[in-house]
């Protein structure tokens, strides 16, 4: 049985400002074209498994799984 069919409302708890940055990302955005607030913002977004980092000289976020809301 999978984790998803025990729980059936699991949440990932997320801020304002992320909120705002996941909804700017419309695609694959690099890391470096970020300011320094919005780069701090998608590495820990990164560790919640919201975004994906693609690429190891030039990395790219990439939005996970997008949710309605």
């Amino acid at each position: 049985m999978k984790i998803n069919e025990l729980i059936s409302n699991f949440e990932i708890f997320i801020t304002n400002e992320e909120r705002t940055l996941l909804n700017k990302l419309s695609g694959p955005v690099r890391l470096s074209h970020l300011s320094d607030r919005e780069q701090c913002l998608a590495e820990n977004m990164i560790r919640k498994s919201l975004l994906k980092k693609i690429g190891f000289e030039t990395p790219y976020v990439l939005v996970n799984e997008k949710t309605t809301d």
